[in-house]
């Protein structure tokens, strides 16, 4: 059990960290903030879940993928198509040319629902999807690179063109996917008004509990001696190789794995904002989202999460205070993080709070003062 709860909470430490993070989603943010502004913590929470997939791939791996957010996007498009259906039910689409098909469908001279639509009709075959598509999609540009061992800066090209490629399809088949405004108009799910105040707090919920679930998931991998062969993969790869592992199924399964999480992101951000569009397919999220990742510290899961809070509640502030600097402002934080905190939040925290040992001066404090009121009470008791 021991064992257990340190894979999972990486010691008394991480169970520390973790406890003030799950504080922070689940009590003062909910009571703290109205329900817009929860709202965009929800959204940006959505982030986190790829900032997470990229300590895994990235900060723990070495490999940087600068197109997770197609794998984001993908998530966000299959549970976009779910919910797109359930509203464009006969009835409500009665008005239409052809009644039952999305509005975008029958602009477009559709007269029928494509077949690759009609699994979407179905929440549980919807869910599967969500995991498995970008999983697939995964498997197969990893299978493809890797064991080619195509790594480094190249890998990091060709997975940023295929996102631009990706995004372009999605743009192009206007008819199939919505084109360049994406799936909007989401109502419902199962009949349940995904759009009313108490459904917007319990979908936060969700997406809170989800991102630990994962958190926990992550954690679990890294300290397992799969972690352990993916640190040496990182730092000394061709020892890894020549020792007998075949170091192109590992990178393989954890790029899967990194997928699987972000789409799970991007499902829960098409629930929490209500439409999806390719803008979160391609190239430009893709890079804010390693911003994310190495703001917070490539390293560290929690802080990647902060990270993402960080940079995109800074992104909202200056858009609001200055729209049309707000890109120089991310651009420049994003500069000095590389240049003087390479290690991000994380890196600083273990710096100068550890290097200071400031939990070990307020113990010694907290002992000083302990011991002086006791000499105090000590001598008022022997006064006469």
């Amino acid at each position: 059990m021991k064992l257990l709860s340190e894979k999972l909470l990486g010691g008394k430490q991480g169970a520390i960290g973790l406890a003030i993070l799950s504080l922070l989603l689940f009590v003062i943010f909910p009571l703290w903030l109205d329900l817009f502004r929860l709202g965009l913590i929800g959204k940006y929470v959505t982030y986190a879940f790829v900032a997470i997939s990229l300590v895994l791939l990235w900060g723990n791996g070495g490999i940087l993928s600068l197109g997770q957010g197609m794998f984001f996007g993908l998530g966000g498009y299959c549970m976009a198509m779910f919910l797109k259906l359930e509203a464009s039910d006969p009835i409500s689409t009665k008005i239409q040319t052809t009644p039952g098909i999305p509005d975008f469908m029958d602009w477009n001279q559709l007269t029928a629902l494509p077949w690759f639509w009609e699994p979407f009709k179905s929440l549980t075959l919807t869910i599967l999807l969500v995991l498995i598509v970008p999983t697939l999609l995964a498997f197969i540009i990893g299978f493809a690179m890797f064991k080619r061992r195509v790594g480094g800066v190249y890998f990091a090209i060709i997975t940023q063109a295929i996102a631009l490629i990706l995004s372009i399809l999605i743009v192009g088949q206007q008819g199939y996917t919505g084109g360049v405004n994406g799936i909007t108009d989401l109502k419902t799910m199962l009949g349940w008004d995904i759009r009313t105040d108490s459904a917007k707090y319990i979908l936060y919920f969700a997406n809170a509990g989800l991102l630990i679930a994962c958190m926990l998931l992550a954690r679990y991998i890294l300290t397992s001696k799969f972690g352990m062969l993916l640190l040496a993969m990182r730092d000394k790869e061709e020892r890894v190789r020549f020792s007998g592992y075949d170091v192109s199924n590992f990178k393989i399964f954890i790029f899967c794995i990194a997928a699987m999480i972000s789409a799970i992101g991007g499902a829960m951000f098409t629930l929490q904002v209500g439409f999806m569009s390719p803008s979160f397919v391609g190239i430009v999220p893709s890079i804010e989202m390693v911003i994310f990742a190495a703001v917070g510290g490539r390293m560290s899961l929690i802080g990647a999460v902060y990270g993402t809070l960080l940079v995109n509640f800074g992104k909202t502030m200056f858009s609001e205070t200055y729209p049309e600097l707000w890109l120089f402002l991310m651009g420049g934080l994003f500069i000095a993080v590389v240049m003087f905190f390479p290690d991000g939040l994380a890196g600083i925290y273990e710096n100068y709070a550890s290097k200071f040992n400031l939990a070990g001066k307020f113990s010694k404090l907290t002992a000083k003062f302990t011991k002086s009121t006791a000499a105090v009470d000590e001598l008022v008791g022997e006064k006469p």
